[in-house]
């Protein structure tokens, strides 16, 4: 269940793209649904047994919304939908699409990072961090607040799974550059507003948290069919620097310039502790090579690497 506040002929050409997936005519049912209206979801959500929640709130108006921020509108939203999946009296198990912007292994107090990060960290909302704006604050202040909110949910009339995904590259059936890509291959594009986003993720971290989208998908598929499988689990195939990025492409794809400006090594250190996902049985299929290589396949095809 997803929802896209995107502009009419690129939400069209989106659904023209899912109507023509294998199978669709007779196995995909689509409903129009607005995020900021999360009783309207009540009808897709009626004798399903498992429901994917990936959407979230982004584009707010607080002249034409009953909520005061995205926050609130997120965390609304949430809670409206576990209400309509506990209803619907089907319903075994909702799956949470988070985001890694809500597990920081910096501590409570801003004294310094943890030296791993796992399913027990959680981004202090007390603090303000280098490369934030107010598009990416509203961004992790909503999803720290919302999948806080879906998991005090768990077990209290349907089983939650939480996936607090890293920054998702390798391939697009859009036609835009998602902003996960583009900050992900931002150093090659010269792009300094999506590369923030990296650094960004380097200030709540110390290091970058990426996945591929195909991994993405089967973790989130893997969480349907597992009957074991509740709480929160973080999700993301490799763990390192944005220098370190770089110097990937610079190594593997000799002929693409990287602007040096986009290459600065913090110089801090931390690990990825959280196994919990992979102890459940869940294997990761894409290294780095793979989501870089996609992703600069996908950008080339989309006009934005030459």
């Amino acid at each position: 269940m997803g929802n896209s506040k995107c502009p009419g002929m690129e939400m069209r050409e989106l659904v023209q793209k899912k109507l023509g997936l294998p199978h669709a005519e007779t196995r995909l049912k689509l409903f129009e649904a607005d995020i900021y209206d999360p009783d309207e979801f009540a009808l897709a959500i009626q004798a399903c047994e498992v429901v994917i929640h990936l959407a979230t709130p982004l584009q707010h108006n607080t002249h034409n919304s009953q909520y005061k921020n995205t926050s609130e509108a997120a965390v609304a939203g949430v809670k409206s939908i576990v209400q309509s999946c506990i209803r619907a009296g089907t319903m075994k198990r909702l799956i949470y699409t988070a985001s890694v912007v809500a597990a920081s292994t910096l501590h409570n107090d801003g004294s310094g990072f943890k030296d791993s990060v796992d399913e027990t960290c959680w981004t202090p909302l007390n603090l303000s961090f280098l490369y934030s704006n107010d598009l990416l604050s509203e961004y992790v202040h909503s999803k720290t607040l919302a999948e806080k909110e879906v998991l005090s949910l768990n077990g209290k009339g349907i089983e939650v799974v939480s996936l607090p995904c890293g920054l998702v590259g390798g391939d697009s059936l859009q036609s835009l550059m998602a902003e996960s890509m583009g900050a992900l291959i931002s150093q090659i594009t010269d792009d300094s507003r999506r590369y923030g986003i990296l650094r960004f993720l380097e200030e709540l971290h110390v290091k970058v948290p990426v996945l591929h989208i195909q991994d993405a998908i089967k973790a989130h598929i893997f969480c349907t069919e597992n009957p074991h499988i509740n709480g929160r689990f973080l999700c993301a195939s490799d763990f390192l620097k944005s220098a370190d990025i770089a110097y990937h492409v610079q190594k593997c794809y000799p002929e693409i310039r990287t602007c040096q400006e986009f290459i600065e090594d913090t110089k801090r250190e931390t690990s990825w502790g959280s196994k919990k996902l992979e102890e459940m049985g869940f294997q990761y299929r894409y290294d780095l090579e793979k989501i870089v290589e996609g992703s600069l396949n996908c950008a080339r095809r989309m006009g934005n690497l030459l």
